[in-house]
């Protein structure tokens, strides 16, 4: 029994027990983008939340992505990758990039490193792929930060198959 009263029972590790599981761990919102040249016509992007940090000296990231997906192949040609960590507003954006809403009129690109970024992101990080490491249906594309900005603000956030603006109760941070 759970400390809620309901009864506790083992399920299958299952694709849509395993993807419930996870959604329970609250992550970020990214847009992963990469392009052949620095040609807004050039760029593809992808939403993505299995996105991490590895190392802060050398500065390196991670992010998993679909065998099947078309960027996986783009950022193996390309061998760079950029990634915008959303504001708690860019919802549309995020929906857009993941398929499910056309809403071209809202992406604007600026580009670090020649790697095209999200305007109004929180966070940008130019990458240069240093490996890429198959990983069952994905491959994991370690990449060293090349060039970084940041700002404030309230993260977009994913939990349970649904967006949320984390709204920040303290403003101590540990050292940050």
């Amino acid at each position: 029994m759970t400390t809620d009263g309901t009864v506790d029972t083992e399920l299958d590790v299952t694709p849509l027990h395993m993807r419930k599981a996870l959604g329970r761990f609250v992550s970020g919102v990214t847009i992963v983008t990469t392009a052949e040249r620095e040609d807004e016509s050039a760029v593809h992007g992808m939403t993505a939340n299995a996105f991490t940090s590895v190392s802060l000296a050398p500065p390196l990231v991670l992010v998993s992505i679909a065998n099947r997906a078309k960027m996986n192949e783009r950022i193996t040609e390309t061998g760079r990758y950029g990634v915008s960590i959303l504001a708690g507003d860019q919802e549309p954006l995020s929906l857009h990039f993941a398929g499910a809403a056309s809403e071209p009129d809202l992406v604007r690109f600026v580009w670090r490193k020649g790697v095209p970024l999200l305007e109004g992101a929180l966070v940008h990080l130019a990458c240069t792929v240093v490996d890429s490491h198959p990983a069952g249906d994905h491959t994991l594309h370690v990449g060293r930060v090349e060039e970084l900005r940041y700002d404030d603000g309230h993260p977009l956030v994913f939990y349970t198959g649904s967006f949320r603006s984390l709204e920040l109760v303290r403003d101590d941070p540990w050292g940050f």
